[in-house]
């Protein structure tokens, strides 16, 4: 029976309204999936509605040990409604949102910048090469209640860095960067961050970095920076060639900690597993981001890390209250955008992978993808797929972590650059 506190997962991205949740019906395996006694009436917020978006942000949080990366068509509602489902203290990130496309769609905010309360603590992450553009877009999603605001100096999408020139680009622009974030924090009452590279093609020795990371936080409020372990090659290869080619140095980013030791560092990069998490951050890391691994295999990645990384009390989550769940949510927003969008597809895309290497899972998925030319409801969906994952798969608990490449820091101190010196400060600000 699905209990009414898993409700509050509905995200609404139109302003604020109720979504009256019917009945569901049994699945054909003999579980059931989000079957409510009763209706029940649940609201979301927006910020046309705050409610308790202000408190939310003045809430403390645990700190963010452990990330989930923005990543375009991957972070959006439907997969942080997942997520949140999963961990409880993971920090989520949006998508990466153009400072235009707040600036230009203000009369359709909620679609780009609405979430559910429950996905807190979150992290919206915009990028531009505007300034009055960036700044008008943090008013416009202050009043959402993000708790801290990433400004995008990594992405290697030729889209971004070629015609929308931002994105990694701006590492060779220091002065801008530190005039952006300032603009950012004028805007907003909540911490500025930058998420970026190691460097930029031929730009990439670890002084130019720490010149990066000194410029942009003596001259802006900025003390966290998310540092994703390679450089960025930007002579034709692709966002996804420019998350392999590019060597990993992770010595540059414990070298950052050394020669930066009031600011803060999250490593990016990489990593894939808990372990390798727990890794780095026995390592020293003071915070550690995962991206697609996370996303591919988040049973074993976000169910995980409340337990192993935050050191909470077992949950007891299952895949099959994880499902009953999720299937309020998507139900409640398919189609809401008009034009059957969000469409099944789009927001059953993120559990696909909640059975990775689990027996079973390769079946399912087949089933999952014959059932969308003729399933309208995640609720129908499930119901005929599910069959085909074993009771026992859907009522486990997630299982500690294994052991996974532990030394992949461990001669990283012996490999750290020279210390570097900094210019004098350029600002107040340090």
């Amino acid at each position: 029976m699905m209990k009414a506190a898993g409700c509050s997962m509905i995200a609404s991205l139109n302003p604020v309204h109720c979504v009256k949740i019917q009945n569901h019906c049994r699945f054909s395996s003999g579980i059931v999936l989000g079957r409510l006694a009763n209706p029940k009436k649940v609201c979301s917020c927006t910020s046309r509605s705050l409610c308790t978006a202000s408190s939310m942000v003045v809430q403390r949080y645990h700190p963010p040990l452990f990330s989930v990366a923005p990543m375009m068509e991957w972070t959006d509602n439907h997969y942080r409604t997942l997520a949140r489902l999963l961990s409880k203290h993971a920090w989520l990130y949006t998508e990466m949102i153009a400072a235009e496309t707040i600036v230009y769609q203000e009369g359709n905010l909620d679609r780009f910048l609405g979430f559910s309360p429950d996905q807190h603590p979150i992290v919206l992450q915009i990028g531009g090469s505007n300034l009055e553009n960036i700044a008008k877009a943090t008013k416009l999603a202050n009043s959402y209640g993000y708790d801290e605001i990433n400004f995008n100096c990594g992405c290697p999408s030729p889209r971004v860095v070629g015609h929308g020139c931002f994105g990694v680009r701006l590492m060779l622009d220091p002065k801008f960067v530190g005039e952006a974030m300032s603009v950012i924090a004028a805007n907003t009452d909540v911490p500025v961050t930058v998420k970026c590279r190691i460097g930029v093609d031929d730009r990439d020795s670890y002084n130019e970095l720490c010149d990066f990371i000194y410029k942009v936080s003596s001259s802006s409020p900025t003390k966290h920076f998310i540092i994703h372990s390679r450089k960025a090659l930007l002579n034709g290869i692709s966002p996804a060639e420019n998350r392999t080619i590019p060597p990993l140095k992770y010595e540059y980013y414990f070298g950052l900690l050394r020669d930066f030791p009031d600011l803060r560092f999250t490593v990016n990069g990489g990593i894939n597993t808990i372990a390798e998490v727990n890794a780095a951050r026995a390592a020293g890391a003071h915070g550690v981001m995962v991206g697609r691994a996370a996303f591919y295999n988040p049973w074993q990645t976000l169910g995980l890390v409340d337990t192993a990384v935050y050191g909470a009390a077992p949950s007891g989550i299952t895949r099959r209250k994880v499902l009953e769940a999720f299937q309020v949510y998507g139900d409640s927003v398919i189609g809401k955008h008009g034009n059957n969008r969000p469409n099944i597809r789009d927001v059953v895309k993120p559990i696909l992978n909640l059975f990775h290497s689990e027996p079973g899972n390769a079946v399912w998925k087949r089933k999952v993808d014959a059932a969308f030319h003729k399933c309208s409801t995640v609720t129908s969906l499930l119901e005929e797929t599910l069959v085909n994952i074993p009771d026992w798969v859907l009522d486990s608990s997630v299982v500690k972590p294994l052991p996974d490449r532990e030394d992949l820091f461990s001669n990283v101190q012996s490999l750290i650059p020279p210390l570097y010196t900094a210019r004098e400060p350029e600002s107040a600000y340090v």
